[in-house]
């Protein structure tokens, strides 16, 4: 049974995950800590609860969710994996923050290309891998049909939709993913989102204004 852990992470208030499992095996999604407090958080979690890190991933590769990189990288020796249509986001996120005024150590370039339809694993777990950009060209989401949740980046949020109005993202394609990857899953599957509370595929599909309008235009 995999278990979830969430820390908030670096001044855009981004949720970074821990997944683990009985193996004690566990991966890293979109690690956002920026500060030293924020990556020793990190660390002391990890190696407090004996997890053995086996994956680093990204569901897109916009700075705040990258900012830890380099670190996790560099702490448990691990190869990084995204999607190749976010490659560029990467290789301009240090960049990016420096037009924040901030001071980002740049991150390791993409070791493992992820791919739609390929799951990942790691102890006993196995996610599969769900392509839904528009928010980012590359974004992708995760998702355990078993456990009924999905690590979903900035795709869907509790009533709300992630930005379409940044470099590479586009209104009509983040509604499309959303229809396509996220509104087809069962209403129970828990939603962990990139910024903000948890939510479920059920309320969202009830209640979000975006997707209420998008399916009534398609009406």
């Amino acid at each position: 049974m995999a278990t979830i852990a969430t820390f908030t992470f670096n001044g855009f208030q981004e949720n970074t995950y821990v997944l683990y499992d009985e193996s004690k095996a566990c991966t890293i999604i979109d690690p956002g800590c920026y500060t030293r407090e924020e990556q020793e958080a990190l660390r002391s979690f990890i190696e407090g609860r004996g997890l053995k890190p086996a994956l680093l991933l990204n569901t897109h590769c916009h700075v705040d969710h990258v900012f830890g990189n380099a670190f996790v990288a560099r702490t448990w020796g691990l190869a990084l994996h995204a999607h190749r249509l976010d490659v560029p986001l990467l290789e301009s996120s240090h960049m990016v923050a420096r037009a924040y005024g901030l001071d980002m150590e740049p991150s390791p370039s993409v070791s493992e290309f992820l791919e739609a339809g390929t799951p990942v694993s790691f102890g006993n777990t196995t996610l599969e891998v769900r392509f839904t950009p528009g928010h980012a060209p590359g974004h992708v989401v995760f998702y355990h049909p078993v456990e009924r949740f999905v690590i979903g980046g900035d795709v869907l949020f509790q009533g709300s939709i992630g930005r379409f109005d940044l470099p590479g993202g586009d209104y009509q394609t983040l509604m499309e993913s959303i229809e396509r990857e996220l509104l087809t899953l069962p209403d129970d599957v828990t939603v962990h989102p990139g910024h903000g509370p948890t939510t479920t595929i059920g309320a969202e599909r009830k209640r979000n204004p975006y997707i209420l309008e998008f399916l009534a235009e398609k009406t």
